[in-house]
């Protein structure tokens, strides 16, 4: 199996800088003293997560007679979003399968971007979208199973590789395992000395299981859609299961309450709205368990439903100073 390149990543961030931002790395003072924390916050881009990297690395590697007959995509939330604002940019009509339970704001922002919108049935999704390729004649864009998609993603590592040569750790949420898989070819090419860890949570850790298998395993859906995390209900394909298994120095598996608690952290202590699945990592580097030195946190995403993130922050009682 062919994996992505460092080569590929760059030229993808050559493809996309002018239709995503590049977002800065944030240095947190409240970090630990002997790991010095900075935060990559992807929920700044345009759709509010990294997924629009992605998007426009694969639809601006499409044929232009292929990529006029629209695009198909299924998604629980931010990959939806990216593929209907990048059709949009593109001009061309985009049709998205997105999973019942997917949070209100993710599906009206979907459609917000001119997509049309397929609710399906918990575990469906692929197949529903798989029956809108064959009737729209739109080429399929996956969410995380896909070379460029891997490229796209793999942008943020180049980004953090330029402006902290020495990063120690970083710390990317894991799900279907595309921003882990990009990332970490990046930061292994670039930083040869820093350690790459993936963040799941407990409820959701199949990727976990299986690196430590070393094979892949695929938890039921009921199971994996336990967690609060609505964006890392995914598991790896075969494809990023071979990206992590290269990339990966291991899996942090975290705990509802401790996501909880990240998201409230991030926006009482960084003043930055993060999803469940985007506070991940800051959950991961809250659990401790690294080594010392500068610490990169991946906040991949801020699409949360405001009934939640109320809930959320109701609960908790900020920090002092």
């Amino acid at each position: 199996m062919e994996l992505v390149t460092v080569d590929d990543i760059r030229a993808a961030a050559r493809r996309i800088s002018t239709e995503i931002v590049r977002t800065p790395l944030l240095p947190a003072s409240w970090g630990d003293a002997d790991r010095p924390l900075w935060i990559k916050p992807e929920n700044l881009q345009p759709i509010g997560a990294f997924k629009i990297r992605g998007a426009f690395n694969a639809l601006g590697r499409l044929d232009p007679a292929v990529r006029s007959r629209g695009v198909v995509a299924y998604s629980s939330g931010n990959h939806a979003q990216a593929v209907a604002y990048a059709a949009a940019a593109y001009g061309v009509a985009a049709h998205i399968v997105m999973p019942e339970e997917t949070p209100a704001v993710k599906v009206e922002a979907t459609r917000r971007h001119g997509a049309n919108v397929v609710l399906c049935g918990a575990g469906q999704r692929e197949r529903v979208a798989s029956d809108l390729v064959e009737s729209t004649g739109g080429v399929l864009v996956p969410p995380f199973d896909h070379p460029d998609i891997i490229a796209g993603q793999g942008t943020i590592g180049l980004e953090i590789a330029e402006d902290l040569a020495d990063v120690a750790t970083v710390l990317v949420p894991v799900s279907g395992g595309g921003l882990a898989s990009g990332i970490g070819t990046a930061i292994r090419a670039l930083c040869p000395q820093a350690k790459v860890f993936g963040v799941e949570p407990e409820l959701a850790a199949d990727t976990a299981e299986g690196l430590a298998r070393g094979e892949r395993v695929d938890w039921p859906v009921a199971q994996r859609n336990r967690t609060i995390a609505d964006g890392l209900r995914s598991t790896p394909s075969a494809l990023t299961f071979a990206h992590l298994q290269q990339v990966l120095d291991g899996v942090i598996t975290v705990s509802e309450d401790e996501i909880r608690s990240a998201v409230a952290e991030l926006a009482d202590r960084a003043h930055l709205v993060a999803e469940p699945s985007g506070a991940v990592a800051l959950a991961g580097y809250r659990k401790g368990g690294t080594s010392a030195g500068a610490t990169v946190i991946v906040l991949s995403g801020g699409n949360v439903e405001p009934l939640l993130l109320r809930e959320i922050l109701g609960a908790h009682v900020p920090s002092a100073g």
